[in-house]
């Protein structure tokens, strides 16, 4: 969680107004614009998965350009220049690199002179459209805000910690660009949220279960209904054979998380099956584990998911109007979750951009 006491917000690298200490989501509510947001590892040292956050930063920013600029610009009538439209790619995502490399290059070792004591850093870059500025050239149009606050990484396997899932809204539009004016739109699924809950999932039928609002969900799925879920997993050399890891595919709709595709790829490389399909809650019984994944939390394994016995009941006025179904995972976090969570702890180092780099 980040601390009120130690958050700083940064306008294209200005210092800031020590006075004024928004949150990261008043920061979203308030701009349009295409974000990511990871976090530091190694007591403050590097940078989780950087490049790969400034690849999917580029490709947010070009899918709004294109499709959605009113998402951007917080305009609903601005006309991007056909010269913007056109950038190419790399050029593109030269700017953008160059843009947040600058911010980042001003904004880090402020912080890290503010801080007093040790510990991680939440860090949110957000590209937002200057409609000012848009016919001057592309350098110009647009401005980077950096929030950087403290962040205390939950730990992995407590129960405590556990997350309890519930499906209460339908997926999101524009769903494979991370844009700012989504926080706002899923204030509305609120009114959904049971207490206990403490993430929401996204599903367009109350079956096919596409993602959380924060997070990317995977389950664990064993592919003989007859298997023993505690036998099997008591058994050491136990083959992953017999059970598959699902998430939901691009195509229908989520978030190309970052941590999402280092799951995929670390599975890759342990031969764990995986099968990009949405999860079906009508097979949950064929369920054995699940965990979320995001890159503040990278992998969080799930106590309990929820969902309406009725579709038709996410119109309803509150949670309290809505009969649930429950599917509890008794022994989580499992035997994949705890490999697969051993093997992402591995690359934050690997992976690691150090914070150093961007000491002037």
């Amino acid at each position: 969680m980040t601390s009120s006491s130690c958050r700083f917000l940064f306008k294209n690298g200005l210092i800031p107004n020590l006075a004024e200490n928004p949150s990261v989501t008043t920061l979203l509510e308030s701009h349009q614009g295409a974000y990511t947001t990871t976090r530091t590892h190694n007591d403050g040292s590097l940078l989780l998965f950087w490049e790969r956050h400034m690849s999917r930063l580029s490709n947010s920013l070009r899918i709004l350009l294109n499709s959605n600029p009113e998402l951007l610009f917080n305009s609903e009538t601005c006309r991007v220049p056909l010269s913007l439209v056109s950038t190419k790619p790399t050029m593109l995502d030269s700017l953008v690199q160059s843009l947040v490399n600058d911010s980042m290059r001003k904004a880090l070792p402020f912080v890290l002179k503010q801080r007093r004591s040790g510990g991680e850093f939440a860090i949110t870059c957000l590209v937002s459209g200057n409609v000012d500025r848009l016919e001057e050239n592309l350098s110009t149009a647009f401005d980077v805000y950096v929030h950087v606050g403290s962040y205390v990484p939950p730990l992995f396997g407590i129960h405590e910690n556990a997350a309890r899932l519930a499906v209460v809204g339908r997926g999101r539009r524009v769903a494979n660009a991370k844009y700012s004016d989504w926080v706002r739109q899923r204030k509305q699924l609120e009114k959904l949220r049971p207490p206990s809950v403490n993430e929401l999932l996204l599903s367009n039928n109350g079956d096919q279960i596409l993602e959380g609002c924060l997070t990317n969900l995977f389950v664990v799925c064993r592919k003989d209904v007859n298997d023993d879920y505690q036998k099997a997993s008591q058994r050491e050399n136990e083959s992953t054979v017999s059970i598959e890891l699902q998430t939901a595919p691009l195509r229908d709709g989520v978030l190309p998380g970052v941590v999402r595709q280092v799951i995929l790829d670390t599975c890759s490389r342990n031969k764990i099956s995986v099968r990009e399909i949405a999860p079906s809650w009508s097979e949950r019984d064929m369920w054995s584990e699940a965990f979320i994944t995001n890159s503040l939390r990278l992998l969080q394994h799930v106590e309990v998911i929820q969902a309406p016995s009725s579709w038709e009941s996410v119109e309803a006025q509150t949670w309290r109007d809505v009969t649930w179904e429950e599917k509890l995972f008794e022994h989580a976090p499992g035997r994949i979750t705890a490999l697969i969570q051993k093997e992402i702890m591995k690359m934050t180092s690997t992976e690691g951009y150090p914070v150093a780099l961007f000491n002037d």
